[in-house]
C-alpha cells in the first residue's frame, strides 16, 4: 500500500493519473472489497484508532470549506481514485479528499479518460497561489453573475483544460452565481444608500474594498470575485442594482 501510494503521487506530479490501471493497486491475496471492508471501513471509519485519523484529514481544509468546489461544507472524506478500482489506496492521506454532499456525489467513481479530464486535486495540483478565477456582471434582471476560468498565460493548456473541466464537472459557475446573486439582494439597500450620499465613487470604493478584503484571504475564492466583479462593472455602481 506505501508502494502504490507512491505511484500515485509520481503519477500526479507527471500529470498522468489518467493512464493508471486498478490492475497495478490491488493487494495481492485479498479482494478489492475485503481490503475496502477491512482496512477502510473497519480500520478507519469504525474503529476508534483509525476514526481519529480519518476526521484528522476531514477537518484539515481552513473553515471547514469544501476544497472541490470552494463553498459547501466538508461532511465527508471523498476517494480522488475509486476505493473499490484501486483498493490499495483506500486509506492513502493523499487519496483521502475533504469534501461537501454535493461535490462527492458530482465526481461519483468515475475515472478520468484523458489528462484533460482529470479533475484538480486540492492537495496536488498548487493552483491557488495564481488567480484564475473570474465573473463578468450579465446585464439582465435582474443582475446575473458569470463566473469562469480565466488562467494565467504561464499555464500550460493541459491545465487550462483541467480546470475548465473541474469547473463543469462540480457546477461552479452557476453555484457561484446563486450564491452572488445572494450577495447583491443582500446589500442592495446599502449600496442605494451610497449612491445617493457619494455618488458611483462611494459605490466602487466599497466593493472594491470588500474584494480586496476577501481575496487576501482566498485568491479564488467566488465572494472576492463577485465583489471585484460588481466593483468592475460601472453601469453596477452607477444604479443597476437598483430594481
Amino acid at each position: 500500500m506505501e508502494a502504490a501510494g507512491e505511484r500515485f503521487r509520481q503519477a500526479a506530479r507527471q500529470g498522468r493519473l489518467h493512464q493508471l490501471s486498478s490492475t497495478e493497486f490491488t493487494v495481492p491475496g485479498i479482494s478489492a472489497g475485503n481490503v475496502v471492508r477491512w482496512v477502510y471501513e473497519y480500520g478507519m471509519v469504525t474503529n476508534q484508532d483509525g476514526r481519529a485519523i480519518y476526521d484528522r484529514i476531514k477537518a484539515a481544509p481552513l473553515d471547514e470549506r469544501c476544497p472541490l468546489c470552494g463553498h459547501g461544507v466538508v461532511s465527508t472524506l471523498d476517494h480522488f481514485l475509486p476505493k473499490r478500482m484501486f483498493p490499495a489506496l483506500c486509506v492513502d492521506p493523499l487519496n483521502l479528499v475533504p469534501a461537501c454532499r454535493d461535490c462527492n456525489h458530482a465526481k461519483g467513481e468515475g475515472l478520468p479518460s484523458a489528462a484533460e479530464s482529470t479533475p484538480l486535486h486540492p492537495y496536488l495540483d498548487r493552483v491557488d497561489h495564481d488567480s484564475w478565477l473570474e465573473a463578468r456582471v450579465v446585464d439582465s434582471s435582474p443582475i446575473w453573475l458569470d463566473f469562469f476560468v480565466s488562467p494565467p498565460p504561464a499555464w500550460e493548456q493541459v491545465l487550462v483544460d483541467r480546470a475548465r473541466h473541474h469547473f463543469a464537472l462540480f457546477g461552479l459557475a452557476p453555484l457561484f452565481a446563486v450564491q452572488a446573486n445572494r450577495i447583491v439582494s443582500n446589500i442592495r439597500q446599502q449600496l442605494t444608500e451610497m449612491l445617493d450620499t457619494g455618488g458611483e465613487d462611494m459605490v466602487r470604493a466599497y466593493l472594491s474594498a470588500e474584494a480586496d478584503s476577501r481575496l487576501a484571504h482566498q485568491l479564488n475564492g467566488w465572494e472576492g470575485v463577485t465583489y471585484r466583479a460588481l466593483a468592475r462593472d460601472r453601469a453596477f455602481c452607477s444604479g443597476a442594482f437598483i430594481s
